[in-house]
């Protein structure tokens, strides 16, 4: 009797054959405002290794607090090289970055502002539906009052948070841990 998984039983590695042409680690175009800041990070397992070959794809609103999408009615600008959107691969070493701007708050489910975050979605082998998290700026006074943070307990907010890289104000850390006692906080979308 043979154990070994077929294709439908598990994902991949297949996203560099149907993500790659979709890679962008530059969401926030030349000429567009806001404060600029880079994310660093890597994706870990359980056991602390590095995810070689996963993928983040990356959401959020602009300096303004708008998103690039027709669903956004809010009447705020919204700058043409703003993109919003970005897409980028793990490397060997299950290291990523990008570069964006600090985005304006947006309005939350409650009609009150949250604070400013970005979507961050991960795909990776051996996950069957994506996995959903945000990340959030360190020293960002609405943190206290986002919503979306007053639901994850206390002790695991900080799983959300970047942290600034020492010696360089333009760049913040932060990884993505898929189990163990310093798990990322994912949210059930109910898909």
């Amino acid at each position: 009797m043979s154990l070994q998984a077929t294709t439908s039983q598990t994902v991949g590695p297949f996203f560099k054959i149907g993500f790659e042409w979709l890679y962008r680690d530059n969401l926030a175009g030349e000429g567009v405002s806001g404060e600029r800041v880079s994310i660093q990070g890597r994706v870990l397992d359980g056991d602390g290794v590095t995810v070689p070959d996963a993928i983040l794809e990356i959401w959020q609103a602009n300096a303004n607090g708008k998103y690039a999408h027709p669903e956004d009615t809010q009447d705020k600008v919204l700058e043409p090289g703003f993109k919003g959107y970005g897409r980028v691969p793990t490397n060997a070493e299950g290291r990523f970055s990008f570069a964006t701007i600090k985005p304006g708050p947006v309005p939350g489910p409650d009609g009150k502002e949250q604070a400013p975050h970005l979507l961050v979605s991960v795909f990776m082998r051996g996950v069957l539906r994506r996995l959903v998290t945000r990340i959030y700026f360190p020293d960002e006074p609405r943190n206290a009052a986002d919503f979306i943070l007053g639901l994850v307990e206390p002790a695991r907010r900080s799983t959300l948070i970047a942290k600034k890289v020492a010696g360089d104000s333009g760049t913040l850390e932060w990884n993505v841990v898929l189990q163990g006692t310093d798990e990322t906080v994912f949210f059930d979308l109910g898909l």
